[in-house]
């Protein structure tokens, strides 16, 4: 048999290394400053871009796309090559996937520190960005499946599946999610409103979870772990059958993070139901990955790598346990919106992400550069305070989650709320804040234990970036089944097919449970009395979703005693058909804001945005005076006509009329906002002193119904006042 040698590109590899590094320390360091903003609201006093709102999407961006993302392609990029025998097919290609993905993280730490955000959770950069995303992302499947193509190993190993299923489901949930119409080159509204686009944004939210922390993650386990342990997977039968119910169940699961909402009911009971089937593969995946550890547990004793990836699997398996029970409608009705969902994130994140990137960077870096790890003893450091940092993240996180959740649904023997005011729930769990920051910094440490120990390692070695190898040549054979072939071996070597199927069976689950939504009027009853936002509301609808007020509150009121009790109504659907996009939220650090409007005075909103604690005393929200004074607070309505215009496209029935007069009405509005704050004598006071320094000093002055704070205060005002609910 004629053999034939090639090269491995390891420079690919060790790009992704270095990227997946840098970024896991910055993404890391955002959240722990994110942790200590609980604790010290005015951290980041008066600077818009370190306000929290604009961090938190940078801190989930940076750890899922920046971090796990190049450990992702770092794993696949090496792992693809000695599986498949062969080089990757373009080396272009695989640059083009390296830069595009490092510009398109660059273009994140500059867009959302700016405000500029779509507000969707995990989705939140703005079309142009979306657009290279998926051209990226497509630059890399093409170079697998090519790579593929041109194997000269037959059969495509466990670990290729799932990279092939990661790579078709990513592009389908990320161009649906993604889909919106301009307004600007940084302006885009939703396609999609209201329950539709919670609907959508979840299958994708559930789903990217799923695809881009989990798929290529079990793969990259089906190849790491066996070839730390010097062991077989254990069981090649458990790995097809996990293969294919996890990809097909996974995909359905995403309505289960919004159970109680105004969502259709068939579709949240669809969503319990296949996340509770879904715990079996996950758990078989969990059993097959750690049982292939069978014999080699005294090395997993003295191997770091390996005790980063056992607890990466138990993470794994503790995860995907705890999500299928946060599906069922009584334990969801406890912990949603509370910090126990905060907890069960991080424990996926921290452990399972987390620690597999770690185990697969001691495990790369020496055979990169042929050399040793520099020192195990820092690796096992490294190990243990990353594990201890997780346990006291965690647990003070869950203990946050169940107090917020008995605090809130208390009543006294004459039916009122023992806790009616919100602030006494956050007051509470504030020493659980301390425990988790504590947890982070340990984690973060750690890192650090990391980046040292890399460096010195890669400078005691020499790097291979051209490895040679060789294989013989792959021989042609018949496309068909032969008589003693299995069904899936012969799967394994067609991989086209294996690919159609996959597309199908994640397809399946999406077309179900989300065309009947999108299409089916009668899902979405709509409501006479409920009517598009004023231009102002509309300009004020963006302010919030520039400062990330959805990341601390709710617009969702679910149908539970102490909710409407404290706070009004409970939502419904044909209220958001004109919420592009939707802002219900996934966590309350603040009260719910659906039934907001007309509850407290503009002047109240307005010293609640300029300093919180000064009506709301203990409160950790921070204070945004950039919307209040100086030049950047005046409010820019050049673009109104245009967002309009979208609207209109978009189904919501603004006339001509009102587009013309976008400019007069706000004005109108505006002017009756800021004849309101003038009975607070002490805002006289202010605006007028402002008025006088700005005259004094040369310098225009911005009246106060043109800047940003007034349009906030409208949108403020507006929230939950369409409908009006007969207190009999």
């Amino acid at each position: 048999m004629e053999m034939q040698q090639f090269h491995y590109d390891n420079k690919i590899v060790t790009k992704f290394l270095y990227a997946t590094i840098v970024f896991g320390v910055v993404g890391m360091a955002v959240g722990l400053l994110l942790a200590f903003m609980f604790l010290f609201p005015n951290l980041t006093d008066g600077i818009s871009w370190l306000s929290f709102g604009r961090l938190r999407p940078l801190h989930t961006n940076a750890v899922i796309f920046a971090f796990v993302g190049n450990a992702m392609f770092a794993g696949v990029y090496y792992s693809l090559q000695r599986l498949l025998k062969t080089r990757m097919a373009s080396d272009l290609l695989s640059n083009i996937n390296f830069w595009g993905w490092q510009l398109i993280i660059v273009a994140a730490a500059i867009t959302l520190p700016l405000g500029i955000t779509t507000s969707k959770e995990y989705a939140e950069l703005e079309w142009p960005i979306d657009i290279a995303i998926a051209l990226i992302w497509v630059v890399f499947g093409v170079n697998m499946i090519w790579t593929i193509l041109k194997r000269r190993q037959r059969h495509l190993y466990v670990a290729i599946w799932f990279y092939i299923a990661t790579f078709v489901t990513v592009a389908v949930l990320h161009i649906f999610n993604s889909l919106e119409l301009p307004v600007s080159a940084l302006k885009s509204y939703s396609v999609y409103a209201g329950v539709q686009d919670a609907l959508v944004q979840w299958w994708y939210g559930h789903n990217a979870v799923a695809f881009f922390l989990t798929t290529p993650f079990l793969g990259l386990m089906y190849y790491f772990v066996p070839k730390a342990a010097n062991r077989p997977v254990y069981s090649y039968r458990l790995s097809i059958v996990h293969f294919w119910s996890l990809i097909f169940i996974y995909i359905w699961a995403g309505p289960h993070h919004l159970l109680y909402t105004a969502l259709p009911e068939w579709a949240q009971n669809l969503g319990v139901a296949f996340s509770v089937m879904l715990l079996m593969p996950s758990w078989g995946g969990m059993i097959n990955g750690l049982l292939t550890l069978r014999g080699a547990w005294d090395k997993v004793r003295i191997d770091p790598v390996l005790k980063f990836m056992v607890v990466a699997i138990t993470g794994y398996g503790m995860a995907t346990f705890e999500g299928p029970t946060l599906s069922l409608k009584n334990v969801n009705a406890v912990a949603h919106f509370t910090d126990w969902i905060i907890a069960h994130v991080h424990v996926g994140a921290l452990a399972w992400n987390g620690f597999m990137a770690f185990g697969m960077i001691y495990y790369l870096v020496p055979r990169l550069f042929k050399t040793k790890l520099y020192s195990l003893p820092l690796a096992n450091l490294h190990f243990w305070l990353g594990t201890l940092g997780i346990i006291i993240y965690a647990l003070p996180m869950y203990v946050a989650g169940f107090t917020q959740y008995s605090m809130w649904q208390q009543f006294n023997p004459d039916g009122t709320l023992v806790y009616g005011n919100f602030l006494e729930t956050v007051t509470e769990i504030i020493p659980m804040y301390w425990m988790r920051a504590i947890g982070g910094t340990l984690y973060i440490v750690g890192m650090f234990i990391l980046v040292y120990n890399i460096i010195v390692t890669i400078k005691n070695g020499s790097a291979v970036e051209d490895e040679l190898a060789e294989a013989p040549a792959l021989e042609k054979v018949t496309s068909k089944r032969t008589a003693n072939e299995g069904w899936h071996t012969w799967l394994e070597r067609r991989p086209i097919q294996l690919t159609i199927l996959a597309t199908v069976a994640i397809l399946i689950g999406g077309i179900i449970q989300i065309v009947p939504t999108i299409m089916v009027k009668s899902n979405i009853p709509t409501i006479e009395s409920v009517k598009p936002y004023t231009a102002l509301e509309l300009e004020g609808r963006d302010i919030y979703i520039r400062e990330g007020c959805v990341g601390c509150h709710s617009q969702m009121i679910r149908p539970f005693r102490h909710e409407v009790e404290r706070y009004g109504e409970y939502s419904k659907a044909g209220e958001y058909v004109y919420d592009h996009p939707f802002l219900w939220g996934s966590k309350r650090t603040g009260p719910d804001l659906h039934r907001l409007g007309q509850k407290y005075s503009d002047n109240w909103h307005f010293n609640h945005m300029y300093d919180p604690q000064s009506t709301s005393s203990g409160s950790i929200m921070p204070r945004y005076p950039w919307l209040i004074t100086g030049e950047g607070s005046e409010l820019d309505k050049s673009q109104t006509e245009a967002k309009m215009k979208t609207m209109v496209s978009l189904g919501v029935p603004y006339t001509e009329e009102d587009i013309a007069n976008a400019q007069k009405s706000m004005d109108e509005q505006g002017a009756q906002i800021e004849k309101n704050l003038y009975s607070d004598p002490d805002f006289v006071a202010a605006y007028e002193a402002d008025k006088k320094s700005a005259a004094e000093n040369g310098e225009a002055f911005i009246e106060m119904k043109n800047r940003e704070i007034v349009a906030l205060i409208a949108y403020l005002q507006r929230l939950g006042t369409d409908i009006k609910v007969d207190a009999n």
